[in-house]
């Protein structure tokens, strides 16, 4: 018997939160969300859900848990891409078409009664979350920012009659072995021709205070045109720099500004936290902090957050400058290579990018669409 609840209570609340814990208990590629932290989209003032509509439910079957979904109504990115779409996100399951299906038809006749046309995902609340299904790349360790599932998701998400949106692509960046040299001088002379300079702060304090506004602000207009992408209020901004701060080191974000002392650009990157992660169960115990800050310290992998060139530099392909950069950043450091997340398919920009490494694309993601 299937049987499916609304989340309401606090016991519903923290078998929704555990149950990809158990799940993908000893896989040895699940990285989960830090535990205590997943407690927030339950609070009325997470600040999401005051833009947002969401629900979250709960398979049962024969009286155990089986699964779990949220479904997301994000106003405004339905707003501004003048669609009425339902997302779904925080996907787990048995593998167990009767079990997925039910959790799905909740969540579709939510979103029929709230006027709803269109049912997609995985996508979270804005495009800075996880979202996409794995589709290709079950035997590679995942970022913390993004999700690992199981094969046989994407049976369960096709069953139901959703089909391909959109693909995004993962990939492990290392040095280039040839014209290394030939990209790091032509940064050079692009710095010059277009009296760029380069910045690192010293402290995130100071990044923060100083410096994040322009972050975002180009987050914003580079990447506004993009899948799935919405308008970031401040307290949103706010929260996400919350959590930024946690891992990011300032070492790690390196700033392009223009003679009149205006960002232009940045990368953005993060030591890799998987590992720690993933063998505390994303609980933050004892010995989770002394794996965290030892990868902090000295990470073997960085994993590439964000490129971001405001529109009317990327033009004039100031974006090489960051390349150089990022290549001589590898060269110099202990790291084995950078690891990306999450790029479309046909983002031609980004691609050409990455061209300038040497590259392996070990993973595939997929947001499915399905008319409700």
């Amino acid at each position: 018997m299937i049987e499916v609840r609304e989340v309401k209570t606090k016991k519903e609340q923290k078998e929704f939160v555990s149950f990809p814990l158990t799940l993908y208990k000893g896989n040895e590629y699940f990285v989960p969300m830090l535990y205590g932290g997943e407690f927030d989209i339950f609070k009325p003032d997470y600040p999401f859900n005051k833009v947002c509509d969401t629900v979250c439910y709960i398979a049962y079957k024969d009286g155990k848990v089986a699964g779990r979904i949220q479904g997301i109504i994000q106003s405004e990115a339905n707003k501004k891409w003048g669609q009425k779409r339902v997302r779904f996100t925080r996907f787990d399951s048995i593998d167990d078409e009767k079990v997925s299906a039910a959790l799905f038809a909740k969540v579709e006749n939510w979103a029929k009664e709230k006027g709803m046309e269109e049912f997609v995902g995985p996508l979270g609340y804005s495009d800075l979350e996880r979202e996409g299904l794995l589709i290709e790349g079950f035997d590679q360790m995942h970022t913390y920012e993004e999700q690992f599932n199981y094969p046989y998701y994407q049976k369960l998400i096709e069953s139901y009659g959703f089909e391909k949106d959109v693909d995004w692509l993962e990939y492990k960046l290392y040095a280039p072995a040839e014209n290394g040299d030939r990209i790091i001088e032509f940064s050079s002379k692009m710095l010059k021709r277009f009296e760029i300079r380069v910045y690192q702060a010293k402290t995130i304090k100071e990044i923060v205070d100083k410096h994040i506004n322009g972050i975002f602000e180009i987050i914003e207009k580079a990447y506004s045109h993009l899948y799935g992408t919405m308008p970031l209020n401040q307290e949103i901004i706010d929260n996400y720099i919350k959590d930024f701060k946690l891992i990011v080191r300032p070492q790690d974000i390196l700033m392009l500004y223009d003679k009149n002392d205006r960002m232009i650009g940045f990368s953005l990157m993060f030591p890799s936290i998987s590992d720690a992660v993933r063998k505390s169960g994303g609980h933050i115990t004892p010995p989770f902090i002394v794996r965290f800050l030892k990868s902090k310290k000295s990470p073997k992998v960085l994993d590439l957050g964000l490129i971001g060139i405001l529109p009317e530099y990327e033009s004039k392909g100031v974006a090489t400058i960051l390349i150089g950069l990022l290549i001589n950043f590898l060269r110099e450091s202990d790291l084995d290579h950078l690891e990306t997340n999450l790029m479309l398919e046909d983002n031609h920009h980004i691609q050409n990018i990455l061209k300038y490494f040497e590259i392996c694309q070990n993973k595939r993601r997929r947001c499915f669409k399905k008319n409700i």
